[in-house]
């Protein structure tokens, strides 16, 4: 590590008062010794990194990192804060501050070394060395392991690991389980045994951290833990019989885990990694409980922060975003192949194919009806999965596979009984919250082996179906009714500003909650075989809203390239396709990076274009696909005209919030850093 880090990377009197500020003075150290090529491509990099998560954590430290084109070689920085700077750790301001800087390529060695630094700062006795250390070299020496704090020995794993790269992350992610030694489990008992999986979208800080206080939280509880890190510097499987003999796992991640289905079959708790860092004795907790009531899950279906639960500590309204959105992400491919189909089906035998017979009975290979009516007849089949797929995932994630059986059913019932998505919605919280009331109640031994199987299925089914046929269903089925009816009815105005509005949620969050609300209440308008006109204007004026964003930040990137970075510039070529292609999140690295800017442009173009395409009248049958299904869209050039004013309009208002950033820029600069900001034109950042 001694290459990695010098006195001249260090400052222990950081003035800074914003994360982004703080980043850019230990940037610019970086820069001065020429180990970042272009500060702010750097810095973007940084943003967009901490853009996916605040890298705060309990005890006073922030971690700034990222992998970066820009950086010749693997670099550590590292401030002092005494007012402290926060970096969203809920424990409050961050005093200690390191900045990673990993080149793009770096080597399975040097992010090795990375790890270990990241595993010694959940050493209390480390970071107290460094609070107290008096001079820039004593603490670059601290951090490097050449110094040993007195009376301390965690800065000697650091010196342990600069040396022998491979020693800590290594030993994590072959298995070696935490030590017991200060466990006393009772004579002739074996203590209880877990295995865990940590990654971050890095894998540079987070993933060793939550493994190294996994670690330390399995010592304490006195249980054997073994943890496998799934990081930048590559992983190592854990040996199945280590797997086999465990009674419960925990996975800490923020990217899908790798090989989930070997952990198949053991009671398990799913959380983010920064809930493996800042509160390990609440999962290992957790994971225990699990096993004492028989839970099993299965680990074959990669999960992703967004079909989890939710953590501890999580509001409700956080918590019922995640549920639906689990949802929502699951019912959506059925939407696109569904609705594509069925589009394909009219545009090729006209709306008379919905009256075809069924294809079982009559098809003939040369007649294009008969093909036409066998896109229909399977994408109506398609179709008839949404409300039952809705339901049922929302009901995963709140309660995992449990909850699939009733949320599935519940959810047909709702078709059944013409509830339509709105039933859909409230058969999966019914059937989630039914399942997770039961799994709360104590069981019997003998019958935990059956209560996945058996039991919860039989009775939560049961009850979910009493609900929605006796109870809610009727009253839900009405309320359907009339938002359907209230939409038949919408012309002149109103139609207007509803095209608006949704314009404005598409491009609110690109991708998000709010823009995945829009997009459902288009979608379940045109979820039936004879969609009413209203339901296929605010089809068409979701979409074209959709395009606006990535459309519009490739285009900008085109006319003033000198105001984007050349990884800005890169980007603006994907986002035509993108854009094109109707994916919302081809905007997401510019958003990211300049949001106050980016964002509230793409909402005013992304308005201007949902209300000209319901004036103009456009129709959409399609749920998907962008520029492709033009031959699908009524009045197709008006709809063209309308998402070309808003990619206008949206380019206009980005290229002249970031002109004007220019002049303040350069005036605010100063020294080296100012002749290179100058010379940089005033780029932006970007996400990596």
């Amino acid at each position: 590590m001694s290459d990695m880090i010098t006195a001249d990377l260090v400052d222990l009197d950081l003035s800074a008062e914003t994360k982004e500020a703080a980043a850019r003075a230990l940037a610019e150290r970086m820069v001065a010794l020429g180990r970042v090529t272009d500060l702010e491509g750097f810095l973007a990099d940084v943003a967009a990194r901490e853009a996916q998560m605040p890298t705060g954590l309990d005890g006073g430290i922030g971690i700034p990192h990222c992998r970066s084109a820009h950086v010749t070689e693997p670099t550590l920085a590292f401030g002092r804060s005494a007012a402290g700077i926060d970096f969203g750790a809920p424990d409050g301001p961050a005093d200690l501050i390191f900045l990673i800087a990993a080149p793009a390529g770096a080597d399975d060695a040097h992010l090795t070394i990375l790890s270990s630094l990241a595993r010694q700062l959940m050493n209390s006795e480390f970071t107290d060395a460094l609070r107290s250390a008096g001079d820039a070299a004593t603490a670059a020496a601290l951090i490097r392991g050449d110094e040993t704090p007195t009376a301390t020995t965690g800065a000697a794993a650091a010196a342990s690991a600069s040396q022998n790269t491979a020693a800590a992350p290594v030993a994590a992610s072959t298995g070696t389980a935490a030590a017991t030694k200060d466990a006393a489990p009772a004579a002739g008992e074996r203590p209880f045994r877990i295995v865990a999986v940590t990654s971050c979208p890095t894998g540079i800080a987070h993933t060793y951290m939550a493994a190294e206080s996994l670690e330390n939280a399995g010592r304490e509880a006195g249980v054997e833990l073994v943890v496998e890190t799934q990081g930048s510097a590559g992983f190592t499987r854990l040996a199945p019989e280590v797997i086999a003999a465990a009674d419960g796992v925990i996975f800490a991640h923020d990217v899908p885990v790798r090989d989930k289905d070997r952990f198949a079959g053991k009671p398990t708790v799913d959380v983010g990694v920064k809930a493996g860092i800042n509160r390990p004795a609440d999962l290992i907790g957790e994971v225990r409980a699990k096993a004492a009531r028989g839970e099993a899950t299965s680990g074959s279906a990669p999960a992703t922060p967004v079909e989890r639960a939710g953590e501890a500590g999580e509001g409700y309204g956080t918590k019922l975003r995640k549920w639906l959105m689990s949802g929502v992400s699951y019912m959506v491919p059925f939407v696109a192949a569904g609705g594509l189909l069925i589009a394909l089906g009219f545009a090729i035998g006209g709306y008379e194919v919905k009256s075809a017979p069924s294809v079982l009975n009559h098809f003939v290979w040369t007649q294009t009806d008969s093909w036409a009516a066998l896109m229909f007849q399977i994408g109506a089949v398609a179709f008839g999965f949404l409300v039952p797929v809705l339901a049922g995932y929302i009901a995963y994630g709140m309660a995992d596979r449990p909850g699939l059986v009733p949320g599935f059913v519940g959810g047909m019932i709702a078709s059944t009984i013409n509830a339509g998505f709105l039933g859909g919605l409230v058969a999966g919280l019914l059937a989630g919250g039914v399942v997770m009331a039961i799994q709360k109640i104590d069981i019997p031994k003998v019958l935990r082996g059956i209560m996945p199987v058996v039991v919860i299925p039989l009775i939560s089914t049961a009850i979910v179906g009493f609900l929605m046929f006796v109870v809610v269903g009727k009253p839900i089925a009405s309320a359907q009714k009339g938002m359907t009816d209230w939409l038949n009815g919408l012309s002149g105005s109103n139609a207007i500003l509803l095209g608006a509005l949704l314009g404005l949620m598409m491009c609110f969050d690109l991708g998000g909650p709010v823009n995945k609300v829009a997009y459902t209440f288009a979608t379940a308008g045109i979820a039936v075989s004879s969609p009413s006109d209203s339901a296929m204007k605010i089809m068409a004026a979701v979409m074209a809203a959709g395009m606006v964003p990535p459309l519009a930040m490739a285009l900008a990137t085109t006319v003033r390239g000198k105001l984007f970075t050349e990884t800005e510039r890169e980007n603006g070529k994907a986002a035509w396709v993108l854009g094109a292609s109707f994916i919302s999140e081809g905007a997401i690295p510019f958003a990211a990076a300049d949001p106050l800017r980016v964002i509230p442009s793409s909402m005013v173009g992304g308005a201007i274009t949902g209300a000209l395409s319901m004036a103009f009248g456009a129709t959409l049958r399609a749920p998907h696909g962008g520029i492709f299904v033009v031959p699908l869209i009524g009045n197709p050039f008006l709809y063209l005209i309308a998402i070309a004013a808003g990619v206008c309009v949206t380019t206009a208002l980005v290229v002249l919030l970031k002109g004007l950033r220019k002049p303040a820029q350069q005036a605010s600069a100063g020294g080296s850093a100012g002749t290179a900001a100058t010379a940089k034109e005033d780029r932006q950042p970007v996400a990596a």
